[in-house]
C-alpha cells in the first residue's frame, strides 16, 4: 500500500523518535536556586492591598509641670484653697514641689504633704476632705455658731447671732488671758490637727514636697518662717494665732501670733531656695471693695482685709521690681531669678462675706467654700495652665502695685 504522498512506508526518510520529557526547554546543565523569600506577615482582612498598616503610636504621660502653691490664711474662709487644692491634685499633668501657707493656708499645706505621703494626689485628696469633716464635727459644738433659727434669717453671716456678738464684744474688752486665766489654752485645732498629721513623718520623710509655714513673732516683730523639718502641732497653731482670741503659742520660750501680720503667705522661701520659677497664689481676703465701709463690722472686717494683704503686697512690688530689672538687662541670671506669678481667687464671691464668717464651721457653708475653690481652679487651668514656664498669667502692676 502506497502512501497519500507518493511514498511507500519504507522509502520514506526514518526520524528519530524523541522521548516524552515535556515540553520543550532551553538545556541548562544546572537550573538557578530560587531567590529566598520572607514569609508573608499576616494580613489584617481589613487592609487593602494598596495600604500598609503604620505602626500604633504609643501614648506618652503628659509632661508634668512643677509648680510652688503660696496659700493664704482666712478662717474657715480656708474650705475655698481646700477646693482649689483638690482641683489642682486631680490635674495629672501638675506636681507640687513646694508650698508656703499662713494660718488655714499653712494647714491646708500641711494636710496635702501628709496625703502626699500617705499615697500621691488621691491619698492627699482624701487627707484634706477628712480634715475639714473634722473641723465641721469639731465647731458644730462651738457657742459661737449660730442657730438654727438665726441660720434661718441671716444665712451664714454671724454678725447678729447673739453668741457671736457676745464673743466679740467680750474679744474688745478682755484679753485671753483675763478670759482664760488657766494655763491651759483651749483650742479646737489641736486635737483636730494631731489626729490627722503624723508630724514625725511630715519631718523626717526625705521625699516630700518643701512646706514654709509663717508665724510672727511678738518680741522682735520678725516674720518666722518654720520649715518642713520644724513644723510641729505648735508652728501650725501659732501660725494661726489671732491675738483678740488665743493666747500667744510659745516655742522654745518665743511667744508667736499669727504669721497673716508680716506674710500671709511669705513667697520669699519658695524662690530664695530654689525650686520651680512659677508660683500660684491662692488668694482668700478680697482686695478691692467698691464700696465704704460706715459701720463698726465693716471697717473692722475691711481693716482685718488690708492688713492681711499687705506683706503680700509689699512682696509682689520687690519681686516686680525685680522682674524689671532683669528685662532691661540690669540684673543678670541666674543669679537673679525670673518668676511666673499666678492668681487663683474668686473676689467676687468672697466679697460677700462679712468677718463673722471666717469663724463659721457649718458644713454646708464649708462645701459651698470648697465649690467656689473648685470653679475658680478650673477656670484658671482652662485659660491659663499653657502659660506655666514661659509667663505670668497676672498683671502684678496692675494688681498688686
Amino acid at each position: 500500500m502506497r502512501d497519500p504522498r507518493g511514498t511507500a512506508p519504507s522509502e520514506r526518510p526514518s526520524r528519530p523518535r524523541r522521548r516524552n520529557h515535556g515540553p520543550l526547554r532551553l538545556h541548562r546543565a544546572h537550573p538557578p536556586a530560587p531567590l529566598p523569600r520572607r514569609p508573608a506577615a499576616p494580613r489584617s482582612p481589613h487592609v487593602s492591598d494598596e495600604t500598609t498598616p503604620a505602626a500604633p503610636a504609643v501614648a506618652k504621660p503628659p509632661q508634668k509641670r512643677r509648680v510652688s502653691l503660696a496659700l493664704q490664711g482666712g478662717g474657715t474662709h480656708g474650705a475655698f484653697t481646700w477646693g482649689v487644692l483638690e482641683r489642682l491634685l486631680e490635674d495629672e499633668r501638675l506636681e507640687v514641689d513646694g508650698l508656703s501657707g499662713t494660718s488655714a493656708g499653712a494647714i491646708n499645706g500641711a494636710m496635702l504633704v501628709q496625703g502626699l505621703l500617705e499615697g500621691g494626689p488621691e491619698a492627699a485628696i482624701a487627707a484634706l476632705d477628712r480634715f475639714w469633716r473634722s473641723i465641721a464635727q469639731r465647731l458644730s459644738m462651738s457657742p459661737v455658731q449660730a442657730t438654727p433659727f438665726e441660720k434661718l434669717v441671716w444665712g451664714h453671716d454671724l454678725t447678729w447671732s447673739f453668741a457671736y456678738r457676745t464673743f466679740d464684744t467680750l474679744s474688745r474688752v478682755l484679753s485671753p488671758y483675763q478670759l482664760n486665766p488657766f494655763p491651759i489654752d483651749f483650742n479646737p485645732l489641736r486635737d483636730a490637727l494631731t489626729d490627722s498629721i503624723d508630724f514625725e513623718r511630715l519631718r523626717m520623710e526625705a521625699k516630700a514636697p518643701r512646706l514654709f509655714v509663717s508665724a510672727t513673732s511678738v518680741r522682735t516683730g520678725k516674720p518666722r518662717v518654720f520649715t518642713r523639718r520644724e513644723v510641729t502641732v505648735e508652728a501650725l497653731l501659732a501660725s494661726a494665732c489671732l491675738p483678740q482670741v488665743f493666747k500667744a503659742v510659745e516655742i522654745d520660750g518665743e511667744p508667736f501670733w499669727d504669721g497673716g501680720y508680716l506674710g500671709n503667705p511669705a513667697l520669699w522661701p519658695l524662690y530664695d531656695q530654689g525650686g520651680p520659677p512659677d508660683i500660684v497664689l491662692i488668694q482668700l481676703n478680697p482686695q478691692f471693695r467698691e464700696e465704704h465701709p460706715t459701720s463698726v463690722s465693716d471697717i473692722v472686717n475691711r481693716l482685718n482685709e488690708i492688713t492681711f494683704n499687705g506683706s503680700l503686697m509689699a512682696e509682689m512690688r520687690a519681686i516686680d521690681f525685680v522682674q524689671r530689672l532683669l528685662d532691661t538687662g540690669r540684673l543678670e541670671q541666674p543669679r537673679y531669678r525670673r518668676l511666673f506669678v499666678h492668681l487663683i481667687e474668686d473676689e467676687d464671691r468672697l466679697r460677700g462675706f462679712k468677718l463673722s464668717t471666717k469663724f463659721n464651721g457649718d458644713w454646708e457653708f464649708l462645701c459651698m467654700l470648697r465649690q467656689y475653690g473648685r470653679e475658680a481652679a478650673e477656670a484658671w487651668i482652662a485659660e491659663h495652665f499653657d502659660k506655666l514656664g514661659r509667663e505670668s498669667s497676672v498683671d502684678i502692676r496692675a494688681r498688686f502695685l
